[in-house]
């Protein structure tokens, strides 16, 4: 009898609607891996406070992107052409598992549970493995399998900085972006989540993952990028430098063209349609720059032959 494997694409997800901002920023600030609000019992009174003070302008920069996020919808996308090239190779299914919207790990677990599945393959489409993303959301999903009491054996697809079709996916991506410049030079930039810079001095591998794609990638592509950190938040310590001082700091030079590369993010959402293609593009054009940006890498078939990939070397 054939296995019948599950695999759950992890990710972050996001309201699809403008009345699911206030619950989404209520469960990301609720978790502990993210961001510890003072003692425990008083983490989710105070994630709610936070929540209903950044509802607005949340919700503000989502109706500039129509409304809502669309990452569940692409993550669907990803998880339906993943299943269908993986076919051939024996029987999957394939689901989505959000951290902190719906579809949630538990309701994932338990379609697979319902569907016949007995070992599952946990895949973050996070490349690069971060405590806050990949780490929180594997944490629940294992805690989530407890609970509900199913138990399932699960195999865990940490990270995959240098997965070379993701990496071939990306140079195909810069390679038509500093097209779009018709022979004028660009600067690359690559823009990654910020984390606070504590993360990283406790041991974190964040960092040094995307220095892994950076190098593999310009190996490819010939082309060599700097690196900045977009998307903070809070009084603590960031990553740096922000997207925002990197622009800056390149107009200093009397840099003309840009080539933003979401270098951590292969799904489009807030972080790409809103804070690159309308803030930081806004930002450079006031500094004298024109700035593009790459595509998302969503369900472009190279990479989803990556996901392929991964997901039979866990499989044997």
């Amino acid at each position: 009898m054939d296995r019948k494997i599950g695999v759950l694409l992890l990710n972050m997800g996001g309201p699809e609607r403008q009345q699911d901002v206030r619950p989404f920023l209520r469960n990301l600030f609720s978790d502990r891996q993210i961001i510890r609000l003072g003692p425990a019992l008083l983490q989710k009174p105070l994630a709610a406070l936070i929540a209903w003070r950044r509802t607005p302008k949340s919700q503000a920069n989502y109706q500039k992107i129509g409304g809502g996020s669309p990452i569940s919808a692409i993550t669907a996308r990803q998880a339906a052409a993943l299943e269908q090239v993986l076919a051939a190779d024996g029987v999957f299914i394939i689901r989505p598992a959000m951290r902190y919207w719906h579809p949630f790990a538990a309701a994932s677990l338990m379609e697979m549970t319902a569907a016949g599945v007995t070992e599952l393959i946990a895949l973050p489409l996070y490349p690069h493995y971060c405590r806050a993303t990949s780490g929180s959301s594997l944490y629940d999903l294992c805690e989530q399998n407890r609970k509900l009491g199913l138990n399932l054996p699960i195999r865990e697809i940490r990270s995959w900085p240098t997965e070379p079709d993701y990496i071939a996916c990306l140079a195909a991506c810069v390679r038509e972006g500093l097209a779009l410049f018709k022979g004028e030079t660009a600067q690359v930039v690559y823009s990654a989540h910020s984390l606070p810079q504590k993360f990283i001095d406790e041991g974190d591998p964040y960092v040094d993952e995307i220095r892994l794609t950076i190098d593999a990638l310009e190996r490819q592509t010939g082309q060599q990028g700097r690196l900045c950190f977009q998307s903070r938040s809070g009084p603590v310590q960031w990553l740096e430098p922000s997207t925002e001082d990197m622009l800056i700091q390149l107009a200093v030079e009397g840099c003309t063209n840009v080539l933003m590369v979401p270098i951590a993010f292969v799904s489009d959402h807030i972080e790409t349609l809103y804070e690159i293609d309308m803030l930081y593009k806004g930002q450079a054009a006031k500094l004298g720059m024109r700035l593009e940006s790459t595509r998302g890498l969503n369900d472009e078939p190279l990479f989803i032959e990556a996901l392929r990939k991964l997901v039979l070397r866990a499989a044997n």
